[in-house]
């Protein structure tokens, strides 16, 4: 089942992994969403798209590397976020449902 809402993305994080039907983005964000920065990152950094690199983007800022957040971010033709990481996670899924 793919989320149609950003809750029910959530209602996801009880599972193991992500749903083998996801986009590699989506799945991407979901091992974020689970703490798993290092496997988002695996998934993020082969996404070779403008979603790709704006994840990319939002795991550098969380990871606190904003030259390489910001980087990231104009590869993707994204402003650097004025809002919380919460909430860029938020928009980033939503952007992919």
């Amino acid at each position: 089942m793919i989320p149609k809402t950003y809750e029910e993305f959530v209602s996801t994080l009880n599972q193991s992994t992500p749903p083998k039907v996801w986009s590699e983005p989506l799945k991407s964000l979901w091992f974020d969403a689970k703490g798993d920065w290092e496997a988002s990152h695996d998934i993020a950094q082969d996404l070779h798209s403008q979603m790709g690199s704006w994840i990319h983007a939002y795991l550098h800022r969380k990871e606190g590397d904003k030259w390489n957040a910001g980087y990231w971010y104009n590869n993707a033709g994204k402003p650097f976020p004025e809002y919380s990481l919460d909430d860029e996670l938020k928009v980033l899924v939503e952007a992919n449902l």
